[in-house]
């Protein structure tokens, strides 16, 4: 039925909704008049017409196409192909839609967090693996969240952050020198809810047990209002550790750096 009534509206080149009106009066009309002459026809008979049908709605090209573009889409399609084709259209259908769902969680449960670098002679930052050339800023350590901070994934963000800060101190001590400022760039943070909030004040008690200064660049404006009404900014980092951009927030850590030092430097006389 569905199979054979939307394959019959494919090849008809319907294209808007319309179209399913037209159909069902017609089917309508079948079913009340010549319904009875269908009566003796074979199922095999009726069974190939509906095959020879479908054979229009497979589309080798676009199977070829989602495999090469991505691989998970491409195994959305196969489920959902060989479900309806084996069991039944609702199996086909459940099994797809649940991958499709699935996906979407794992994104938002595990969302990316990059390194940034400088790019030399610009005051532009990139991800250091897609951008080879882009050079890490000493001391100093700039990571860009790209996704809303919720409940499901404030976790693995704090877990991320710190394991980031570690990789990124044990590189610094290589080099015969010391991680002093963490800079996240919120810019592509939508949205925060209160667990998101918790988790950024973890990581600034643990990064302030370690004497590591924690900046925010470019938050949005609805990070930004409940950041301040929770008191993270005003009562945790301090409105001075919030900045326009990346440039601006690295250049306030190093001037605080120089500064810390020089006090450090007075006390020893």
């Amino acid at each position: 039925g569905p199979f054979s009534k939307s394959a019959v509206n494919f090849d008809a080149g319907g294209k808007t909704p319309m179209s399913n009106v037209v159909m069902s009066v017609c089917i309508l009309l079948v079913l009340l008049f010549l319904a009875p002459l269908f009566k003796y026809t074979p199922l095999v008979a009726l069974s190939s017409i509906i095959v020879v049908a479908m054979i229009g709605l497979i589309k080798v090209k676009e199977f070829i196409r989602l495999y090469r573009v991505d691989k998970f889409d491409f195994c959305i399609c196969m489920v959902a192909f060989v479900g309806v084709v084996f069991f039944t259209m609702v199996i086909g259908l459940s099994a797809s839609v649940g991958l499709s769902v699935l996906r979407a969680l794992l994104y938002v449960a595990r969302p990316a967090t990059v390194k940034l670098g400088n790019i030399t002679g610009t005051e532009v930052f990139r991800d250091v693996k897609q951008y080879p050339h882009a050079k890490s800023v000493p001391n100093i350590l700039v990571l860009q969240l790209g996704s809303p901070i919720y409940f499901v994934n404030a976790g693995y963000l704090r877990e991320r952050i710190l394991r980031w800060v570690e990789d990124e101190e044990h590189i610094c001590k290589g080099h015969g020198q010391d991680l002093q400022c963490l800079v996240l760039d919120l810019g592509g943070v939508t949205s925060i809810d209160n667990t998101g909030i918790g988790m950024l004040g973890e990581v600034h008690k643990g990064l302030d047990r370690k004497g590591i200064m924690i900046a925010l660049a470019n938050p949005r404006l609805q990070v930004t209002e409940k950041l301040v009404v929770s008191g993270y900014i005003k009562d945790t980092i301090g409105e001075e550790s919030v900045f326009l951009t990346i440039t601006d927030a690295i250049a306030s850590c190093r001037y605080g750096l120089r500064r810390f030092r020089g006090k450090e430097g007075c006390s020893e006389v």
